[in-house]
Protein backbone atom coordinates (compact mmCIF):
# COMPACT_ATOMS: atom_id res chain seq x y z
CA UNK A 1 0.00 0.00 0.00
CA UNK A 2 1.31 3.51 -0.95
CA UNK A 3 1.05 6.07 2.13
CA UNK A 4 -0.20 9.79 1.30
CA UNK A 5 3.36 10.55 2.53
CA UNK A 6 4.66 8.37 -0.63
CA UNK A 7 2.35 10.05 -3.34
CA UNK A 8 2.54 13.50 -1.88
CA UNK A 9 6.76 12.31 -2.31
CA UNK A 10 6.01 11.06 -5.88
CA UNK A 11 4.30 14.47 -6.60
CA UNK A 12 7.26 16.62 -5.48
CA UNK A 13 9.48 14.65 -7.59
CA UNK A 14 7.74 15.22 -10.67
CA UNK A 15 6.77 18.65 -9.83
CA UNK A 16 9.98 19.76 -8.64
CA UNK A 17 12.80 17.52 -10.04
CA UNK A 18 11.82 16.44 -13.82
CA UNK A 19 10.98 12.48 -12.48
CA UNK A 20 9.27 10.84 -15.26
CA UNK A 21 9.21 7.72 -17.49
CA UNK A 22 11.65 8.30 -19.99
CA UNK A 23 9.66 5.45 -22.40
CA UNK A 24 7.63 2.28 -22.51
CA UNK A 25 9.00 0.13 -25.25
CA UNK A 26 7.54 -2.26 -26.55
CA UNK A 27 9.18 -5.36 -27.27
CA UNK A 28 7.80 -7.59 -31.00
CA UNK A 29 9.01 -11.09 -32.21
CA UNK A 30 9.31 -11.00 -36.09
CA UNK A 31 10.49 -14.09 -36.39
CA UNK A 32 6.89 -15.39 -37.28
CA UNK A 33 7.29 -13.05 -40.29
CA UNK A 34 9.49 -14.90 -42.07
CA UNK A 35 9.38 -15.16 -46.23
CA UNK A 36 10.90 -15.45 -48.72
CA UNK A 37 9.68 -13.06 -50.70
CA UNK A 38 11.12 -9.22 -49.40
CA UNK A 39 7.39 -7.30 -50.21
CA UNK A 40 5.23 -10.40 -48.45
CA UNK A 41 7.56 -9.78 -44.97
CA UNK A 42 7.69 -6.27 -45.09
CA UNK A 43 3.91 -6.41 -45.14
CA UNK A 44 3.68 -8.74 -42.54
CA UNK A 45 6.51 -6.94 -40.09
CA UNK A 46 3.74 -3.91 -40.82
CA UNK A 47 0.65 -5.41 -39.97
CA UNK A 48 2.23 -7.06 -36.99
CA UNK A 49 3.55 -4.14 -35.61
CA UNK A 50 0.66 -2.14 -36.25
CA UNK A 51 -1.58 -4.70 -34.86
CA UNK A 52 0.28 -5.18 -31.56
CA UNK A 53 1.26 -1.93 -31.10
CA UNK A 54 -1.92 -0.18 -31.93
CA UNK A 55 -2.81 1.15 -28.42
CA UNK A 56 0.33 1.65 -27.66
CA UNK A 57 0.72 5.71 -27.15
CA UNK A 58 -3.24 5.98 -25.99
CA UNK A 59 -1.95 3.43 -23.35
CA UNK A 60 1.02 5.39 -22.41
CA UNK A 61 -1.05 8.99 -22.51
CA UNK A 62 -3.64 7.39 -20.87
CA UNK A 63 -1.32 6.69 -17.35
CA UNK A 64 0.60 9.56 -17.54
CA UNK A 65 -2.81 11.43 -17.46
CA UNK A 66 -4.46 9.32 -14.68
CA UNK A 67 -1.45 8.89 -12.46
CA UNK A 68 0.10 12.66 -13.01
CA UNK A 69 3.31 10.67 -14.09
CA UNK A 70 4.93 12.03 -17.42
CA UNK A 71 5.61 9.05 -19.93
CA UNK A 72 8.05 11.01 -21.99
CA UNK A 73 8.17 8.52 -25.08
CA UNK A 74 6.46 5.06 -26.15
CA UNK A 75 8.78 3.21 -28.68
CA UNK A 76 8.99 -0.19 -30.05
CA UNK A 77 11.36 -2.96 -30.57
CA UNK A 78 11.85 -5.61 -32.90
CA UNK A 79 13.73 -8.75 -33.64
CA UNK A 80 16.81 -7.94 -34.91
CA UNK A 81 16.33 -7.77 -38.59
CA UNK A 82 19.71 -9.81 -39.78
CA UNK A 83 17.61 -12.66 -38.27
CA UNK A 84 13.97 -12.41 -38.68
CA UNK A 85 14.78 -11.63 -42.61
CA UNK A 86 17.28 -14.34 -43.18
CA UNK A 87 14.87 -16.32 -45.48
CA UNK A 88 14.29 -12.78 -47.64
CA UNK A 89 15.58 -13.64 -50.97
CA UNK A 90 16.99 -9.97 -52.06
CA UNK A 91 19.93 -8.06 -51.98
CA UNK A 92 19.57 -5.64 -48.94
CA UNK A 93 16.97 -4.88 -46.20
CA UNK A 94 16.59 -0.90 -47.45
CA UNK A 95 12.85 -1.39 -47.85
CA UNK A 96 12.25 -3.12 -44.75
CA UNK A 97 13.87 -0.47 -43.09
CA UNK A 98 11.21 1.50 -45.05
CA UNK A 99 8.38 -0.77 -43.17
CA UNK A 100 9.53 -0.33 -40.43
CA UNK A 101 9.56 3.41 -40.40
CA UNK A 102 5.67 3.78 -41.94
CA UNK A 103 4.69 0.92 -39.13
CA UNK A 104 5.55 3.67 -36.57
CA UNK A 105 4.42 6.56 -37.95
CA UNK A 106 0.98 4.52 -38.10
CA UNK A 107 1.10 3.69 -34.66
CA UNK A 108 2.71 7.34 -33.39
CA UNK A 109 5.59 6.41 -32.19
CA UNK A 110 8.82 8.46 -32.07
CA UNK A 111 11.50 5.63 -32.58
CA UNK A 112 11.46 2.20 -33.65
CA UNK A 113 14.73 -0.02 -32.69
CA UNK A 114 15.97 -3.66 -33.98
CA UNK A 115 17.44 -2.66 -37.82
CA UNK A 116 20.47 -4.66 -35.59
CA UNK A 117 22.79 -7.92 -36.45
CA UNK A 118 24.43 -9.88 -33.66
CA UNK A 119 28.18 -10.79 -35.23
CA UNK A 120 30.39 -11.36 -32.03
CA UNK A 121 32.14 -14.55 -33.29
CA UNK A 122 31.03 -14.29 -37.26
CA UNK A 123 29.12 -12.30 -39.88
CA UNK A 124 26.55 -14.32 -42.05
CA UNK A 125 25.61 -13.39 -45.41
CA UNK A 126 22.45 -11.91 -43.90
CA UNK A 127 24.41 -9.66 -41.24
CA UNK A 128 26.69 -8.27 -44.49
CA UNK A 129 23.16 -7.15 -45.94
CA UNK A 130 22.13 -5.57 -42.75
CA UNK A 131 25.52 -3.66 -42.36
CA UNK A 132 25.67 -2.52 -46.05
CA UNK A 133 21.83 -1.28 -45.37
CA UNK A 134 22.27 0.32 -42.67
CA UNK A 135 24.12 3.82 -44.01
CA UNK A 136 21.43 4.64 -46.40
CA UNK A 137 18.19 2.78 -44.40
CA UNK A 138 19.16 5.72 -41.79
CA UNK A 139 19.53 8.54 -43.99
CA UNK A 140 16.44 6.95 -45.65
CA UNK A 141 14.37 6.96 -42.73
CA UNK A 142 12.59 9.00 -39.76
CA UNK A 143 12.59 6.73 -37.11
CA UNK A 144 14.53 3.37 -37.40
CA UNK A 145 17.44 2.92 -34.89
CA UNK A 146 20.63 0.15 -35.45
CA UNK A 147 22.53 -1.26 -33.53
CA UNK A 148 25.51 -3.97 -34.18
CA UNK A 149 26.59 -6.40 -31.40
CA UNK A 150 30.43 -7.10 -32.14
CA UNK A 151 31.98 -8.33 -28.87
CA UNK A 152 30.84 -10.09 -26.03
CA UNK A 153 32.55 -11.50 -22.51
CA UNK A 154 31.95 -15.17 -24.02
CA UNK A 155 33.25 -14.75 -27.78
CA UNK A 156 35.63 -12.03 -27.96
CA UNK A 157 35.74 -8.98 -30.22
CA UNK A 158 35.26 -9.61 -33.77
CA UNK A 159 38.19 -7.27 -35.37
CA UNK A 160 36.58 -7.53 -38.66
CA UNK A 161 33.09 -6.40 -37.64
CA UNK A 162 34.90 -3.76 -35.56
CA UNK A 163 36.27 -2.31 -39.13
CA UNK A 164 33.13 -3.01 -41.32
CA UNK A 165 30.96 -1.32 -38.52
CA UNK A 166 33.76 1.91 -38.52
CA UNK A 167 33.23 2.06 -42.58
CA UNK A 168 29.03 2.26 -41.51
CA UNK A 169 29.76 5.27 -39.49
CA UNK A 170 31.43 6.98 -42.12
CA UNK A 171 29.26 6.20 -44.32
CA UNK A 172 25.94 7.48 -42.46
CA UNK A 173 28.20 10.49 -41.18
CA UNK A 174 28.71 11.43 -44.90
CA UNK A 175 24.99 10.42 -46.15
CA UNK A 176 23.63 12.41 -43.82
CA UNK A 177 25.79 15.40 -43.35
CA UNK A 178 23.76 18.21 -44.77
CA UNK A 179 21.53 17.87 -41.35
CA UNK A 180 24.83 17.34 -38.95
CA UNK A 181 25.67 13.68 -39.70
CA UNK A 182 22.49 12.96 -37.88
CA UNK A 183 22.34 9.46 -38.94
CA UNK A 184 24.82 8.37 -36.93
CA UNK A 185 22.92 9.56 -33.85
CA UNK A 186 20.67 6.13 -34.33
CA UNK A 187 23.69 3.71 -34.66
CA UNK A 188 24.72 2.56 -31.64
CA UNK A 189 27.85 -0.35 -31.76
CA UNK A 190 27.87 -3.02 -28.58
CA UNK A 191 29.51 -5.07 -26.65
CA UNK A 192 27.03 -7.68 -24.38
CA UNK A 193 24.17 -6.33 -25.84
CA UNK A 194 21.44 -6.70 -23.95
CA UNK A 195 17.64 -8.42 -24.95
CA UNK A 196 15.39 -6.24 -23.11
CA UNK A 197 17.03 -2.37 -23.53
CA UNK A 198 14.11 -0.04 -23.90
CA UNK A 199 16.50 2.78 -24.59
CA UNK A 200 17.22 3.98 -27.79
CA UNK A 201 19.01 3.92 -30.00
CA UNK A 202 19.71 0.62 -29.14
CA UNK A 203 17.15 -1.40 -28.31
CA UNK A 204 16.12 -4.84 -30.06
CA UNK A 205 13.58 -7.48 -29.09
CA UNK A 206 16.32 -10.72 -28.08
CA UNK A 207 15.08 -13.96 -29.86
CA UNK A 208 15.01 -15.56 -26.48
CA UNK A 209 11.74 -12.57 -25.28
CA UNK A 210 8.68 -14.15 -26.36
CA UNK A 211 6.20 -13.18 -29.10
CA UNK A 212 6.05 -9.22 -27.26
CA UNK A 213 7.22 -7.40 -23.85
CA UNK A 214 6.61 -4.07 -21.94
CA UNK A 215 10.33 -2.81 -21.04
CA UNK A 216 9.83 0.70 -19.21
CA UNK A 217 12.80 2.50 -18.93
CA UNK A 218 12.84 5.34 -16.10
CA UNK A 219 14.76 8.11 -14.80
CA UNK A 220 15.14 10.71 -12.83
CA UNK A 221 18.76 12.65 -12.26
CA UNK A 222 16.73 15.38 -11.16
CA UNK A 223 15.53 13.53 -8.46
CA UNK A 224 18.74 12.21 -7.49
CA UNK A 225 20.34 15.56 -7.50
CA UNK A 226 17.34 17.29 -5.62
CA UNK A 227 18.05 14.73 -2.78
CA UNK A 228 21.71 14.71 -2.39
CA UNK A 229 21.18 18.89 -2.05
CA UNK A 230 20.12 17.71 1.39
CA UNK A 231 23.01 15.96 2.41
CA UNK A 232 25.60 18.60 1.47
CA UNK A 233 29.02 17.63 2.92
CA UNK A 234 27.76 14.62 4.29
CA UNK A 235 30.03 11.38 4.75
CA UNK A 236 29.95 8.56 1.48
CA UNK A 237 28.11 6.40 3.61
CA UNK A 238 25.12 9.15 4.05
CA UNK A 239 25.46 9.86 0.30
CA UNK A 240 25.19 6.43 -1.05
CA UNK A 241 22.01 5.61 1.36
CA UNK A 242 20.55 9.07 -0.21
CA UNK A 243 20.93 7.14 -3.73
CA UNK A 244 20.02 4.13 -2.75
CA UNK A 245 16.67 5.49 -1.67
CA UNK A 246 16.04 7.33 -4.09
CA UNK A 247 16.83 5.26 -6.88
CA UNK A 248 14.42 2.77 -4.94
CA UNK A 249 11.21 5.07 -5.00
CA UNK A 250 12.01 6.15 -8.85
CA UNK A 251 12.02 2.83 -9.43
CA UNK A 252 8.77 1.82 -7.83
CA UNK A 253 7.29 4.67 -10.32
CA UNK A 254 8.33 2.77 -13.21
CA UNK A 255 6.87 -0.45 -11.86
CA UNK A 256 3.76 0.80 -11.52
CA UNK A 257 3.99 2.32 -15.05
CA UNK A 258 4.98 -0.93 -16.32
CA UNK A 259 2.64 -3.35 -14.68
CA UNK A 260 -0.39 -0.81 -15.59
CA UNK A 261 0.56 -0.83 -19.27
CA UNK A 262 1.55 -4.52 -19.60
CA UNK A 263 -2.67 -5.06 -18.07
CA UNK A 264 -3.90 -3.18 -20.37
CA UNK A 265 -2.27 -3.81 -23.41
CA UNK A 266 -2.07 -7.41 -22.65
CA UNK A 267 1.18 -7.92 -23.10
CA UNK A 268 4.02 -9.73 -20.31
CA UNK A 269 5.68 -7.18 -18.09
CA UNK A 270 9.39 -7.34 -19.10
CA UNK A 271 11.95 -5.55 -17.05
CA UNK A 272 12.60 -1.95 -15.84
CA UNK A 273 16.14 -0.60 -16.75
CA UNK A 274 16.49 2.41 -13.72
CA UNK A 275 19.30 3.98 -15.72
CA UNK A 276 19.50 7.55 -14.66
CA UNK A 277 19.48 9.10 -18.70
CA UNK A 278 19.29 12.43 -18.92
CA UNK A 279 18.20 14.91 -21.36
CA UNK A 280 19.30 18.50 -22.48
CA UNK A 281 16.99 20.40 -19.67
CA UNK A 282 18.52 22.00 -16.85
CA UNK A 283 18.05 20.27 -13.93
CA UNK A 284 17.90 16.89 -15.83
CA UNK A 285 21.46 16.26 -15.93
CA UNK A 286 23.83 13.21 -14.45
CA UNK A 287 27.13 16.03 -14.60
CA UNK A 288 24.90 18.03 -12.04
CA UNK A 289 25.15 14.99 -10.09
CA UNK A 290 28.32 14.61 -10.30
CA UNK A 291 28.74 18.89 -9.50
CA UNK A 292 26.60 18.06 -6.34
CA UNK A 293 29.08 15.32 -5.09
CA UNK A 294 31.60 17.66 -4.86
CA UNK A 295 32.87 18.39 -8.38
CA UNK A 296 33.70 21.48 -9.66
CA UNK A 297 33.08 19.74 -12.95
CA UNK A 298 33.00 16.40 -14.99
CA UNK A 299 36.41 15.26 -15.54
CA UNK A 300 38.10 16.37 -12.42
CA UNK A 301 40.07 14.24 -10.69
CA UNK A 302 37.65 11.75 -8.72
CA UNK A 303 35.12 11.68 -11.41
CA UNK A 304 35.46 7.70 -11.83
CA UNK A 305 35.41 7.15 -8.51
CA UNK A 306 32.20 9.48 -8.21
CA UNK A 307 30.42 7.81 -11.32
CA UNK A 308 30.90 4.22 -9.72
CA UNK A 309 29.48 5.45 -6.45
CA UNK A 310 26.38 6.58 -8.22
CA UNK A 311 26.56 3.58 -10.55
CA UNK A 312 26.49 0.95 -7.83
CA UNK A 313 24.21 3.34 -5.73
CA UNK A 314 21.43 3.45 -8.44
CA UNK A 315 21.74 -0.16 -8.98
CA UNK A 316 21.32 -1.44 -5.36
CA UNK A 317 18.47 1.27 -4.57
CA UNK A 318 16.56 -0.18 -8.05
CA UNK A 319 17.04 -4.23 -6.97
CA UNK A 320 14.79 -3.98 -4.08
CA UNK A 321 12.12 -1.73 -5.54
CA UNK A 322 11.11 -4.47 -8.49
CA UNK A 323 11.99 -8.52 -8.78
CA UNK A 324 12.40 -8.00 -12.52
CA UNK A 325 15.43 -4.96 -13.06
CA UNK A 326 16.64 -5.40 -16.68
CA UNK A 327 17.74 -3.43 -19.53
CA UNK A 328 21.04 -1.54 -19.20
CA UNK A 329 20.65 -0.28 -15.15
CA UNK A 330 23.02 2.58 -14.26
CA UNK A 331 23.89 6.37 -15.22
CA UNK A 332 24.50 7.27 -18.96
CA UNK A 333 26.79 9.77 -19.65
CA UNK A 334 26.14 11.11 -23.26
CA UNK A 335 27.84 14.25 -23.82
CA UNK A 336 25.04 15.76 -26.64
CA UNK A 337 22.05 15.14 -24.31
CA UNK A 338 23.11 16.72 -21.06
CA UNK A 339 23.86 20.12 -20.68
CA UNK A 340 26.58 19.73 -17.70
CA UNK A 341 28.67 17.19 -19.94
CA UNK A 342 28.60 19.98 -22.46
CA UNK A 343 29.79 22.67 -20.36
CA UNK A 344 32.56 19.91 -19.02
CA UNK A 345 34.14 19.91 -22.44
CA UNK A 346 33.54 23.42 -23.62
CA UNK A 347 35.52 24.44 -20.10
CA UNK A 348 38.57 21.69 -21.32
CA UNK A 349 37.55 19.34 -18.37
CA UNK A 350 36.53 15.99 -19.84
CA UNK A 351 38.04 14.86 -22.63
CA UNK A 352 37.26 11.21 -24.66
CA UNK A 353 39.68 9.69 -22.71
CA UNK A 354 38.21 10.10 -19.62
CA UNK A 355 34.43 9.05 -20.64
CA UNK A 356 36.42 6.10 -21.91
CA UNK A 357 38.01 5.55 -18.46
CA UNK A 358 34.17 6.83 -16.65
CA UNK A 359 32.69 4.40 -19.17
CA UNK A 360 34.75 1.55 -17.09
CA UNK A 361 32.51 1.80 -13.84
CA UNK A 362 29.32 2.73 -15.61
CA UNK A 363 26.09 2.51 -18.24
CA UNK A 364 26.48 2.33 -21.32
CA UNK A 365 29.90 3.85 -22.81
CA UNK A 366 30.87 6.17 -25.33
CA UNK A 367 27.62 7.93 -26.12
CA UNK A 368 26.80 10.75 -28.34
CA UNK A 369 30.26 11.84 -28.77
CA UNK A 370 30.89 13.96 -31.94
CA UNK A 371 34.43 13.85 -33.34
CA UNK A 372 35.47 15.74 -36.75
CA UNK A 373 34.20 14.61 -40.29
CA UNK A 374 37.82 14.34 -40.81
CA UNK A 375 38.92 11.10 -38.38
CA UNK A 376 40.05 8.14 -40.27
CA UNK A 377 37.86 4.73 -39.89
CA UNK A 378 40.50 3.06 -38.76
CA UNK A 379 40.57 5.97 -36.10
CA UNK A 380 37.32 5.16 -35.27
CA UNK A 381 37.51 1.50 -35.24
CA UNK A 382 40.72 1.61 -32.39
CA UNK A 383 38.28 3.74 -30.10
CA UNK A 384 35.59 1.10 -30.66
CA UNK A 385 37.74 -1.65 -29.48
CA UNK A 386 38.63 -0.02 -26.62
CA UNK A 387 35.62 -0.11 -25.77
CA UNK A 388 34.68 -3.14 -26.41
CA UNK A 389 37.92 -4.10 -24.93
CA UNK A 390 35.91 -2.25 -21.32
CA UNK A 391 32.93 -4.27 -21.88
CA UNK A 392 34.58 -7.72 -22.72
CA UNK A 393 36.71 -7.99 -19.90
CA UNK A 394 34.57 -6.47 -17.09
CA UNK A 395 31.73 -8.69 -18.10
CA UNK A 396 29.68 -5.61 -19.07
CA UNK A 397 27.46 -4.26 -21.48
CA UNK A 398 29.43 -1.06 -23.20
CA UNK A 399 28.56 0.73 -26.43
CA UNK A 400 29.78 3.52 -29.07
CA UNK A 401 27.20 6.15 -30.84
CA UNK A 402 29.94 8.50 -32.52
CA UNK A 403 29.41 11.03 -34.93
CA UNK A 404 32.26 12.23 -37.00
CA UNK A 405 30.52 15.42 -38.10
CA UNK A 406 31.13 16.07 -41.68
CA UNK A 407 33.10 19.66 -42.33
CA UNK A 408 33.08 20.23 -38.36
CA UNK A 409 36.32 20.26 -36.50
CA UNK A 410 37.24 20.60 -32.90
CA UNK A 411 35.31 23.30 -31.18
CA UNK A 412 32.24 23.60 -33.46
CA UNK A 413 29.11 23.10 -32.35
CA UNK A 414 26.49 20.77 -33.85
CA UNK A 415 22.46 20.84 -33.62
CA UNK A 416 20.66 17.24 -33.38
CA UNK A 417 17.32 18.60 -32.06
CA UNK A 418 14.80 16.95 -29.62
CA UNK A 419 16.18 14.42 -27.19
CA UNK A 420 19.24 14.22 -29.02
CA UNK A 421 20.58 17.95 -28.02
CA UNK A 422 23.55 19.59 -29.20
CA UNK A 423 27.09 18.22 -28.86
CA UNK A 424 30.47 20.15 -28.87
CA UNK A 425 33.27 18.45 -31.61
CA UNK A 426 35.60 16.43 -29.40
CA UNK A 427 39.37 15.98 -29.98
CA UNK A 428 40.18 12.55 -31.19
CA UNK A 429 43.94 11.14 -30.56
CA UNK A 430 45.51 12.16 -33.41
CA UNK A 431 48.32 9.36 -33.47
CA UNK A 432 47.75 6.02 -35.90
CA UNK A 433 46.37 2.82 -34.99
CA UNK A 434 45.96 1.63 -38.69
CA UNK A 435 48.54 -1.31 -38.06
CA UNK A 436 46.36 -2.77 -35.44
CA UNK A 437 43.34 -2.32 -36.25
CA UNK A 438 44.20 -3.79 -39.43
CA UNK A 439 45.10 -7.40 -37.89
CA UNK A 440 41.59 -8.21 -38.16
CA UNK A 441 40.42 -11.70 -37.08
CA UNK A 442 39.03 -11.66 -33.21
CA UNK A 443 40.24 -11.07 -30.29
CA UNK A 444 39.89 -14.14 -27.42
CA UNK A 445 37.74 -13.93 -24.72
CA UNK A 446 39.38 -13.28 -21.78
CA UNK A 447 40.19 -16.23 -19.05
CA UNK A 448 37.54 -15.97 -16.67
CA UNK A 449 34.62 -15.96 -19.39
CA UNK A 450 35.29 -19.88 -18.72
CA UNK A 451 32.78 -20.64 -15.97
CA UNK A 452 31.39 -23.61 -16.74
Amino acid sequence: MISIYEAQETIRMIAEANLDVRTITMGISLLDCADTDLDAFCGKIYDKISRKAEHLVRVGDDIAKEYGIPVVNKRVSVTPIAIAAAGCRCDGYVEIARALDRAAEAIGINFIGGFSALVQKGMTLEDNKLMDSIPPALAQTERVCSSVCVASTRSGINVDAVNRVARVVKDTAMLTGERGSAGCTKFVVFCNAVDDNPFMAGAFHGVGEGDASINVGVSGPGVVKRALESVRGADFETLCETVKRTAFKITRVGQLVAQEAARRLKVPFGSIDLSLAPTPAVGDSVAEILQEMGLEQPGAPGTTAAIAILNDSVKKGGVMASSYVGGLSGAFIPVSEDHGMIEAVQAGALTLEKLEAMSCVCSVGLDMIAIPGDSSTETISGIIMDEMAIGMVNNKTTAVRIIPVAGKGVGDMVEFGGLMGAAPVMEANKFRCADFVRRGGRIPAPIHSFRN
